[in-house]
């Protein structure tokens, strides 16, 4: 029931396919390298909400600025962490195993390389064999090393593509669709959709340059995939809201899923699992289509709050957008609702741990969704891990028990918060009751309905709570069928679908030849 997978009768169109979402993050970090957080406890903590995972290692960096003495403090920290991972590399495929669990949680081996020229690139192994470090200076001599070594059983994408080139970010000259069957266009860095987005970067290497965009490339005429992961480097892989991935598959199994990555069946999404389905006479996201003289994009949307819009994005430019507040078209009509819990707040600096439970009086409960995130750090110049427990949720008898360490927000614009998502079916006269550190609650449904509902644990500057408004079915699911006319060769296709709360989801593109 956590994490469960979509019931068939909210993904019709998905099940008619033979396809459902899965949810990962392949590109974090941890101690295994020059992050921090525990390498093994980054594995469990995936495992509280990812269908699958890759902890990533630093590896190499051909054109480090070595020569330039202001940033030698950089080039400390690269140099001892490179080594850190040779170091531990071979053995680390015990721990990956042991976390493996077919079926539920997919482990897949993973380490990047750094280049100024080219931008960064993440190399992810299909197989846990215990193969070595292959390390190249540019993308070509990658690529025919990784195929001598692994065939089709590894690729690599360039991650944070958007700093400009010569500075980390993608170079679309050098970009080879038969090395990367996708770019990552978001993560704790930012978004690189486009030129200007809600996310821009803030990292002290630089902001957002247009030609370093997903937009460009696909103007280019490029034939590539999105996802996001994290870049999280606390050990906490899928840290809500810094980014995700989805892929679409027929089951969960590990050739199921490398399949769907190098068939660019893939979405980016920043937290929420969003189901976001683009499906052309049986050609979903990611796949080349034929040009034709009339075509239907039928779409799929379950999200993980109130859905704002899904823009029909076409050849770059917005060419239809869909909101549900003016068009209605649940997939499925009902008393079904989500009830999203958030706790956190308090003076800055300071921390609480969260333990209690929910439980609901007059409802059905189907699944939890838990949203947990990690401290926001990327340099180890910027912070140590903060040496919380591991956060923990289960249900038993109908209670969602759970304990998670939530820090202060940092300031007015950053998120810290913890929380977790309960899909279920109300009566009418459902209640919530809630036990929150000690703190009894009592709420009914028609109350959260009207609109959210928050709480402290004492005083002004104390812990907070807070229920989010229960969204009706109409606002959280969407299906239909778009008229997009003729298409011409050439063309590119692609959703993205915005929540009230700023969640935000994005298929890859369909292409048509």
């Amino acid at each position: 029931m956590i994490n469960a997978a979509l019931p068939d009768r909210l993904a019709p169109r998905a099940t008619r396919l033979g396809l459902r979402p899965f949810y990962g993050d392949i590109h974090n970090h941890s101690d295994l390298s020059y992050g921090h957080g525990p390498f093994p406890d980054a594995l469990t903590k995936a495992a509280l909400q990812l269908d699958f995972v890759s902890v990533t290692g630093h590896a190499y960096w051909p054109d480090m600025p070595v020569e330039d003495p202001s940033v030698a403090h950089i080039v400390d920290f690269h140099v001892k962490g490179f080594a850190k991972l040779r170091a531990a590399w071979p053995g680390h495929f015990e721990t990956l195993r042991a976390a493996d669990r077919p079926g539920m949680f997919t482990v897949f081996p993973g380490y990047e390389i750094h280049s100024c020229a080219h931008g960064d690139y993440t190399i992810v192994l299909a197989d846990l064999d215990g193969g070595p470090l292959e390390l190249a200076d540019d993308p070509a001599t990658l690529k025919a090393a990784l195929h001598a070594r692994y065939g089709d059983r590894a690729f690599a994408f360039p991650h944070h593509i958007g700093y400009r080139t010569g500075a980390r970010g993608l170079n679309w000259d050098t970009f080879d669709a038969g090395l990367s069957p996708f770019v990552e266009m978001f993560s704790m860095h930012g978004c690189a959709e486009a030129s200007e987005t809600q996310r821009g970067y803030l990292h002290s290497m630089g902001p957002v340059d247009g030609h370093s965009t997903m937009a460009h490339g696909l103007a280019r005429g490029y034939v590539f995939g999105i996802v996001a992961n994290t870049d999280h480097h606390s050990g906490f892989p899928g840290s809500y809201g810094h980014g995700r991935m989805a892929l679409y598959a027929p089951a969960h199994d590990r050739n199921a899923f490398w399949r769907a990555m190098q068939d660019r069946h893939t979405n980016a999404l920043t937290g929420d699992r969003i189901h976001l389905l683009a499906e052309l006479d049986g050609a979903v996201q990611g796949d080349r289509i034929a040009a034709r003289n009339t075509a239907t994009l039928g779409i799929e949307a379950v999200a993980g709050g109130a859905i704002d819009c899904i823009d029909v994005i076409r050849n770059g430019r917005l060419w239809h957008r869909i909101s549900p507040a003016l068009t209605p078209a649940p997939i499925e009509d009902g008393p079904e609702t989500l009830i999203h819990l958030e706790l956190g707040w308090g003076a800055r600096g300071k921390r609480h741990l969260w333990e209690g439970e929910v439980r609901i009086e007059g409802g059905t409960l189907h699944a939890v969704e838990p949203r947990f995130r990690g401290p926001e750090i990327v340099s180890p110049l910027e912070g140590q891990d903060s040496g919380h427990a591991i956060p923990w949720l289960d249900i038993d008898d109908g209670k969602v028990r759970f304990a998670v360490t939530a820090e202060a927000n940092p300031n007015n614009t950053t998120p810290a918060t913890q929380g977790f998502m309960l899909r279920a079916t109300l009566t009418p006269e459902a209640v919530i009751h809630a036990s929150l550190s000690g703190q009894e609650v009592v709420i009914p449904a028609a109350r959260l309905f009207d609109g959210a509902k928050s709480g402290n644990l004492g005083v002004i500057d104390t812990p907070a709570w807070r229920f989010h408004q229960l969204p009706a079915a109409a606002d959280w699911q969407w299906q239909g069928d778009i008229p997009l006319g003729a298409l011409a060769a050439g063309e590119t296709i692609y959703l993205r679908l915005r929540q009230a709360s700023g969640q935000m989801a994005w298929t890859s593109p369909l292409f048509v030849t």
